[in-house]
């Protein structure tokens, strides 16, 4: 399986990603700066979290019209994986590869601690190794995290089983987000949602860090599944 992670200024989790990753895949990860025009052929692309371009305008905005960006465009439409991480999540959403918005977490403030995610659909190269309803306990480092959809948007998610994780307590359980959203849910995301998929399964966003939690060394591996699943479905 080849790999490759996108690199953009104010990325900062670049590095932990291609560790966590080539970990999984028992080989080398590439690193693709932002300015490139083309990339060697791939089975997985990755954009990182971080803060790129330091978050102006608004977060991933700038990245989302990077050189580099037409080519993971393109890339998506022949099918191959696309993995946003937090500020990924966010270029994803500014690039038109997964619907809806990412807003300003509704307690206002940078949020940056463990939560609770409930797998959600568990037949997808991205989480073939998890069990439905499984519980993960994953970092999250954000303060524009708030996922909103329109109405149609949202039903469309749901219909198509393209909510990747949601929310949730330790339990499993987790009430709706919104104005008032459970305290499971970390920045108000709507129906608690923590990351969707494109219509072919094909594209992952999502906000928590699997990377953080690949390795013993960082207290938990639950975030190593979702790589696994990566290189067990395209390997």
């Amino acid at each position: 399986m080849k790999a490759s992670v996108i690199v953009f200024p104010g990325s900062n989790c670049d590095r932990d990603i291609q560790i966590a990753l080539a970990n999984s895949i028992g080989g080398p990860v590439d690193m693709v700066w932002h300015g490139e025009t083309e990339m060697a052929k791939t089975d997985l692309i990755v954009l990182p979290g971080g803060f790129s371009f330091g978050d102006y305008l608004r977060c991933g905005a700038m990245s989302a019209r990077s050189p580099v960006m037409r080519e993971v465009v393109s890339r998506a439409g022949q099918g191959v994986a696309v993995l946003g991480i937090c500020n990924g999540f966010q270029i994803l959403l500014e690039a038109g590869l997964l619907p809806g918005a990412l807003l300003l977490n509704a307690g206002r403030n940078f949020v940056c601690r463990e939560v609770n995610i409930r797998v959600e659909n568990s037949q997808t190269p991205f989480t073939n190794r998890y069990e439905q309803g499984q519980v993960l306990r994953i970092p999250v480092a954000h303060h524009d995290g708030q996922y909103f959809a329109d109405a149609d948007t949202l039903a469309e998610l749901r219909a198509r089983d393209r909510i990747a994780f949601r929310y949730c307590g330790i339990d499993g359980n987790g009430d709706a987000g919104g104005p008032d959203y459970s305290p499971a849910n970390p920045n108000g995301s709507i129906d608690d949602i923590a990351g969707i998929f494109n219509d072919r399964k094909t594209v992952l966003g999502l906000m928590p860090h699997p990377e953080r939690a690949a390795d013993p060394v960082h207290g938990g591996t639950d975030g190593r599944g979702l790589l696994d699943s990566l290189v067990s479905a395209l390997s």
